[in-house]
């Protein structure tokens, strides 16, 4: 095993954007902005941010066997990252169709197309990069089967498993057994452990409830507040940095990419939110995915 070695497994994707003043309700034109195209998915996202803020990444995905897939790959390549595992499918690659108002919130369309065809098989077919990690960094746009069968098998050959559960969706129970670090937002751990969160306190309770169901340590993030620690002692809280947001998109995968990167360093689960606050603050400062993760030089910490 190579403790320092950060396995992502999930979704690539092409983000296609565009900047309006406000998000269109059903049956509205809106007429937009800017209109820009990058790379997106949440597994790449991470895998990506990881790669840039110094981690040792290898990449496990399936995109098409089109220009999308293609383009993807040349990027990932680009980054640095090992993309020997990755897979090809018949399906089209996915896309994603994303709006983003004045205010900075976003709302997001994605088309899975080859993401949808990652199966037990091309997990099994993986199990030589899965036993070898010390990482496995895990989303939910893949398929929940594989992202089982991954956790499990992780789980087994002694790597940290950590979980982003999102998209949220329903999940086996057996599952949060795999789980070392669960990484949900203040939405996600609501509808995962079945209370409302919305403080500090209520995502405490919320926290204790997901580790009844068997899940180790979890890392709330609560946006513009910060992030909340959980790991069965006294909570500790963690305060976002002040900024002004611009997009928010990869915010998210920014901040779980970065914790990857520090604990495989070996720093602590406090100095590894601190340092994954840091970079998802200057992700929020830019627009797109991709295009507005940081690299380790932009961040002082």
């Amino acid at each position: 095993m190579n403790n320092k070695l950060i396995l992502v497994i999930g979704s690539s994707n092409t983000d296609m954007t565009a900047k309006t003043q406000e998000l269109p309700r059903p049956g509205e034109t809106v007429l937009g902005g800017v209109f820009t195209m990058g790379a997106g998915g949440k597994g790449a996202n991470q895998a990506v941010a990881a790669q840039r803020l110094g981690g040792n990444v290898k990449f496990i995905c399936k995109v098409g066997r089109d220009m999308f897939g293609d383009n993807a790959i040349a990027q990932y390549n680009k980054e640095g990252m090992d993309t020997s595992g990755i897979l090809r499918s018949d399906l089209p690659s996915g896309v994603a169709l994303i709006y983003v108002d004045s205010h900075a919130e976003n709302c997001i369309v994605v088309a899975s197309g080859a993401n949808g065809d990652l199966t037990e098989k091309d997990i099994e077919a993986s199990k030589a990069a899965i036993e070898s990690c010390g990482i496995l960094l895990l989303q939910l746009e893949s398929p929940i089967s594989s992202v089982l069968k991954a956790a499990k098998m992780a789980h087994e050959a002694g790597a940290m498993v950590v979980l982003n559960p999102a998209p949220a969706c329903p999940l086996p129970e057996e599952l949060f057994r795999y789980i070392d670090l669960f990484i949900p937002n203040e939405t996600e751990l609501s509808t995962f452990s079945g209370l409302p969160v919305e403080n500090a306190e209520s995502a405490e309770k919320a926290a204790k409830a997901m580790q009844q169901k068997g899940v180790g340590k979890l890392i709330v993030t609560m946006g513009s507040k910060g992030a909340l620690i959980c790991d069965g002692d006294k909570p500790v809280f963690v305060p976002a940095h002040k900024v002004k947001a611009v997009d928010t998109t990869a915010a998210g995968d920014t901040f779980c990419g970065a914790l990857c990167v520090a604990i495989s360093e070996g720093k602590s689960l406090k100095e590894a939110a601190e340092f994954a606050c840091a970079a998802s603050a200057l992700t929020v400062q830019k627009m797109g995915a991709q295009n507005s993760i940081p690299f380790r030089k932009d961040i002082n910490i």
